[in-house]
């Protein structure tokens, strides 16, 4: 289980900082930087891991809890970003915005991954693996999953025929029926492989 044992070893406020959305076909890329109190309530702290471990009524939860209690910033970078940059940079510069995006300046800043943004306003640290390691990382991971969730969930009304509700973006059997069936949307990453092998026979879904 991640702790605090990182943060312990850094001076100042600290922020754990996380994406979500590195991996699916469809939608933006969210990053989620947070600052967790030395005071956090026993129970939440016990209750955080790497989101990908949480089911997804306790990730709603913690969620809820974590913007109540830390100082919560939020980026994303669009599907146009991502088609102009690549998902690598994107994913940084949306780091940036939630970095940016926080109440207080962080003195130091753990990033999940082994990439660090260029433009960082103070230090930083890339852990590998770190929603299991650093307490605030996987705080992170939280609030950048379901932030996204949340964003792919809004487009699903308008786009149903991909299932994003349920797949969040990512290439599951029913996104590829939805694809094979209705072409691509505006929302798909036409530079991603498997959209771009597809794209050719496939009528545009931009106007379903």
């Amino acid at each position: 289980m991640p702790d605090f044992s990182l943060e312990e070893k850094c001076a100042g406020l600290v922020a754990g900082v996380d994406e979500a959305g590195r991996g699916p076909w469809a939608g933006p890329v969210i990053s989620a930087a947070v600052i967790l109190p030395r005071g956090l309530p026993a129970e939440i702290a016990a209750a955080i891991d790497d989101s990908k471990k949480l089911i997804p009524r306790k990730r709603a939860s913690l969620y809820t809890s974590l913007q109540g209690c830390a100082d919560v910033g939020i980026g994303g970078a669009s599907v146009s970003e991502i088609e102009s940059q690549n998902i690598l940079e994107a994913t940084l510069v949306s780091m940036e915005r939630a970095i940016a995006g926080l109440d207080k300046a962080p003195h130091k800043v753990l990033i999940d991954g082994n990439h660090l943004p260029r433009d960082l306003a103070c230090p930083g640290e890339a852990v590998v693996k770190g929603d299991g390691i650093s307490l605030s990382i996987a705080a992170a991971s939280i609030i950048a999953k379901v932030m996204r969730d949340k964003i792919m969930s809004t487009l699903a009304m308008r786009y149903p025929v991909y299932g994003w509700e349920k797949n969040a973006g990512y290439g599951t059997k029913q996104h590829q029926r939805g694809l094979s069936i209705h072409g691509i949307s505006p929302h798909h990453r036409r530079s991603f492989a498997p959209i771009s092998k597809i794209i050719s026979p496939l009528v545009d879904a931009s106007q379903i």
